[in-house]
């Protein structure tokens, strides 16, 4: 086991706490989050609910429409068959799919398709089976889309992100493998990672096992309804999978530099390089492989997919160099699942990244574990947590939880030294620990008190109502 791997299990409980008041904050219905570090599963954590109607809870093993992430697979898969000679990056639709042989697109190219470099159009004239208002359409409506009015773009004209243009990719590997394309996935790529909780399309015998997908919340009086489960049917290749947080780990670790399971590293780096930068009104607005984005997150270059189906929101991302996964499934079209899986990476490299000259802790000093806890006041929740050896000042409701973070030592048994630098806050001065008779915290003050947040939350109706007792009202805080 690694020294990075040892770290982040050692940290894993807190990242699982802040997913779980993540979860809670921002309203979401179920979280479901794992990550990977090199060979090992270091977190596997469900939170909050697989249907909010029933309120059955969450586990790791329910099952999750993934989406977009299906475009992942289907580049992985169409990457073997070209490393096996079956297939070419440069073969043409024509090629493959005699139906659009009289189409424009009969010319465009496999890795055009790939890389959403093809003009396709999205998800045809009609897409409103994404709000379940007709079926999700089959071979023959595909086709025929397609040869109607499949065409918005030249070749290479523009990134132009298609739906449509991975169901031609699904036809295309059935065209190569003379196998029915989910068929194919399970054996190419599903089977020899052991993910025996993913399919390439919904599988009615499964039902049970699947979170239920949810509305979005409109407006604060709103209320989330469930939504149905459906087939995909042609468009599989493009957004029909499931799958668990666990699995996805999994596929993200084959696509590690090193790991050959179903890839040469120079195939993966193939579907790693930068295709497209996608520009709009001069701003850059994302950047894509082939079958995967790309992201820099702090200091991390990574890869993976965002996947977006009625009532689920997922994300992953993978770092192939330093060998980490996180993904995070949700089931409500609001869900946070990015904003999570972002927040996850960041406190991942704060654990991995101790400051050069941090000072010894005093003599007298407890261990860190007895200086941690969440913690409320009237202005917000704060964590003091131990990651990587060391103890951190963090507040875990902020969009970024790195943002604004303090390093704490220990200077004496119950007072701790923060970083002497510029801030806002109260900035270079001590938070001081104050306990009960048994030991546990009973208060931390950092000029402010804050309580264990059971505790907190007994005592804000009488803060808040000091006027009506009498009490002098406290000065504005400013």
């Amino acid at each position: 086991m690694s020294d990075t791997t040892a770290t982040l299990r050692a940290a894993a409980p807190y990242l699982a706490s802040w997913v779980d008041l993540q979860g809670a904050f921002r309203r979401a219905v179920g979280v479901q989050v794992a990550i990977r570090s090199g060979d090992e599963v270091v977190l596997d954590h469900a939170w909050g609910a697989a249907d909010a109607t029933t309120g059955e809870p969450l586990r790791t093993d329910h099952l999750f429409r993934i989406a977009s992430h299906s475009k992942s697979f289907t580049a992985t898969a169409v990457m073997r068959l070209v490393e096996a000679g079956r297939l070419r990056l440069d073969d043409t639709v024509g090629t493959h799919v005699a139906g659009l042989a009289g189409s424009p697109l009969a010319s465009r190219t496999v890795r055009e398709l790939l890389g959403h470099q093809a003009g396709v159009i999205r998800d045809g004239e009609r897409g409103d089976f994404w709000q379940l208002d007709g079926p999700f359409p089959d071979e023959p409506t595909l086709v025929a889309e397609l040869l109607e009015a499949g065409e918005v773009y030249g070749s290479n004209e523009h990134f132009k992100y298609s739906n449509y243009g991975y169901g031609i990719l699904g036809l295309v590997v059935e065209s190569a493998t003379g196998e029915p394309f989910r068929d194919h996935l399970r054996a190419a790529v599903l089977d020899p990672l052991g993910m025996a909780d993913t399919g390439a399309e919904y599988d009615e015998a499964l039902a049970d096992r699947y979170a239920a997908g949810h509305t979005a919340l409109l407006d604060a009086d709103d209320r989330r309804e469930t939504i149905e489960h459906v087939d995909t049917r042609a468009l599989a290749a493009a957004t029909g999978f499931y799958s668990t947080a666990r699995d996805m780990t999994a596929f993200g670790g084959a696509h590690f530099y090193g790991d050959e399971s179903l890839l040469s590293d120079a195939g993966k780096r193939l579907l790693h390089r930068q295709e497209s930068v996608v520009t709009v009104h001069g701003k850059e607005v994302g950047r894509y492989g082939i079958g995967l984005d790309l992201h820099t997150i702090g200091d991390r270059e990574v890869v993976g997919h965002s996947g977006g189906y009625p009532g689920h929101i997922t994300r992953t991302y993978i770092d192939p160099k330093q060998r980490l996964v996180v993904s995070v499934l949700t089931n409500a079209i609001d869900g946070p699942a990015d904003a999570i899986a972002v927040g996850l990476i960041k406190l991942i490299d704060l654990a991995l990244n101790p400051p050069a000259d941090a000072p010894e802790p005093a003599a007298d000093a407890r261990p860190l574990a007895e200086y941690t806890g969440r913690f409320g006041a009237l202005w917000g929740i704060t964590d003091i947590a131990e990651l990587g050896g060391r103890l951190l000042l963090l507040h875990p409701a902020a969009p970024d939880p790195v943002a604004a973070y303090d390093e704490l030592h220990v200077r004496g048994r119950d007072v701790l030294g923060t970083t002497r630098q510029p801030g806002f806050g109260s900035a270079g001065e001590d938070v001081v620990v104050e306990r009960t008779e048994d030991g546990a915290i009973a208060a931390v003050r950092n000029g402010m008190t804050s309580w264990p947040l059971e505790e907190f939350r007994r005592r804000r109706t009488g803060m808040t109502r000091r006027r009506e007792a009498g009490a002098a009202v406290p000065a504005s805080l400013g």
